[in-house]
């Protein structure tokens, strides 16, 4: 824990709040990657920042659990009497190269946010929330889970929001796709209560052309009704679309061994794709024999940077191996026995176990493998709704669910085809506690059409 100086004044207690950000904004990015984003970020970082030395040759085999001294290296950065090393002269070429990169949907908004006239603290805030937006443009956190992590009022959290969804492309940082819709209807200048009554309320209605209900509802004409649909299907659904966002990348690499030895589950990380990282002696030399301050502080600068780096990948490791060692523990019958064990599970069940905010865990399990004796599975499929079965007392996951719902559609007569209320009460008569609602959901989500557009004459 660190004491307040309580010397420092305003402008120093806010610099030290703008260095936390940065660095949290670093081990976010890092901790939503998946392990083949990870290795590409690691490349390029390689090549541009000349301070990391990066051993290639023990990928498949180091397996020692060596720590960095991070603490020695930082007293080393923060040190002005260096020993006497090499001297470099002015005329030596610097070996730094860099790079071009594929320009993303997140450096993009970083470079409007450069310009803009605000204070670096609400700007620090807008990056991070940058670092929180999906791949189809929508910000998907929490503010109070922002305003908590950042330790920032929660109006700031708000205020940052609003600029970052006054950027381009318009409908970015957008919570659902009803306010994304909404924010290019009022860029446009065509917002007005009938127009937003729609986005609200009749979205699905568009969708199926059912313009008479609209028009009832809103009360105005049919052709009004349409006129208001045909705008609302000109605005785009996902304002990230023409931008690189990472969705292309399809290799999947496994950041888990799970291994079954003698009945009991153990959690390997796989440490196989990642070059072991290290700062380099030759940048060290540098700072020991040069007097040339402008190298000095770009040395230092770039060393920091490797620090936060290799920092940010110990705890993105310690993070991921803490989430999945507790799925591990909750869902060990479905790893022993097979898929008919799968559990209920939630984001909160694991951020409560090992007490983060469940944006955390989120972003621990985003496009995250593990390798098991079923072959490689996505983290985020062991995540679903828990069902109360009465019959037992137990709780039994969605998937389950959908399973008994899936095996009633497919024993129905096709002339005659079970309606979601008729697989409800039969899900209830055996014990399992279900509404219509999330009967039409599941088997929405398992691709299966309603009764009406399954029957067969």
């Amino acid at each position: 824990m660190k004491v307040m100086n309580l010397d420092f004044n305003l402008n120093l207690t806010q610099q030290q709040k703008m260095v936390m950000t940065h660095e949290m904004q670093l081990s976010v990015k890092l901790l939503q990657m998946s392990n083949f984003e990870l290795v590409e970020y690691l490349n390029q970082e390689i090549q541009e920042n000349p301070v990391i030395d990066a051993d290639f040759s023990k990928l498949e085999t180091d397996q020692s659990d060596e720590k960095i001294d991070y603490k020695k290296l930082s007293e080393y950065l923060e040190g002005d009497n260096y020993n006497s090393g090499v001297n470099y002269g002015e005329e030596q070429s610097s070996p730094f190269n860099f790079i071009s990169e594929e320009k993303s949907l997140k450096d993009y908004l970083k470079e409007q946010l450069i310009g803009l006239n605000e204070n670096g603290y609400i700007k620090a805030i807008c990056t991070y929330i940058i670092e929180c937006i999906d791949a189809t443009g929508y910000f998907v956190d929490d503010l109070d889970d922002v305003s908590k992590v950042l330790n920032v009022k929660k109006e700031d959290a708000i205020e940052a929001l609003e600029i970052v969804q006054s950027l381009e492309p318009i409908g970015i940082g957008a919570t659902n796709l009803k306010e994304c819709l909404k924010i290019q209807a009022q860029s446009k200048g065509i917002l007005d209560d009938n127009f937003e009554k729609i986005i609200y309320d009749h979205l699905e209605d568009i969708g199926d052309n059912k313009y008479n209900k609209i028009a009832k509802d809103l009360n105005i004409s049919v052709r009004e009704a349409q006129e208001y649909g045909d705008e609302i299907k000109k605005l785009e659904p996902k304002p990230s679309r023409g931008f690189y966002t990472g969705e292309e990348v399809k290799y999947i690499i496994p950041d888990a061994y799970i291994e079954n030895i003698g009945g009991e589950i153990y959690v390997v990380m796989n440490d196989s794709s990642l070059p072991k990282l290290s700062i380099s002696n030759v940048y060290k030399s540098i700072l020991d024999g040069t007097d040339d301050k402008e190298a000095k502080k770009y040395v230092k600068e770039k060393m920091n940077n490797a620090i936060f780096l290799m920092k940010s990948i110990d705890m993105r490791k310690s993070t991921i191996y803490k989430v999945v060692e507790q799925i591990v523990d909750i869902q060990r019958d479905y790893f022993l026995k097979g898929n008919e064990y799968l559990k209920g599970m939630t984001l909160k069940d694991i951020a409560d176990r090992i007490d983060m905010h469940e944006s955390t865990v989120s972003r621990a399990i985003k496009e995250k493998y593990i390798y098991t004796d079923k072959g490689i599975i996505r983290i985020k499929d062991l995540f679903t709704t828990a069902i109360s079965n009465n019959n037992n007392n137990e709780d039994v996951s969605a998937n389950n669910i959908k399973n008994k719902i899936k095996e009633l559609i497919d024993a129905e007569k096709k002339e005659k085809p079970i309606s979601d209320q008729n697989i409800c009460d039969s899900l209830n008569e055996e014990g399992f506690k279900i509404s219509r609602r999330t009967v039409a959901k599941y088997r929405e989500e398992m691709g299966i059409k309603s009764s009406g557009k399954r029957k067969r004459f």
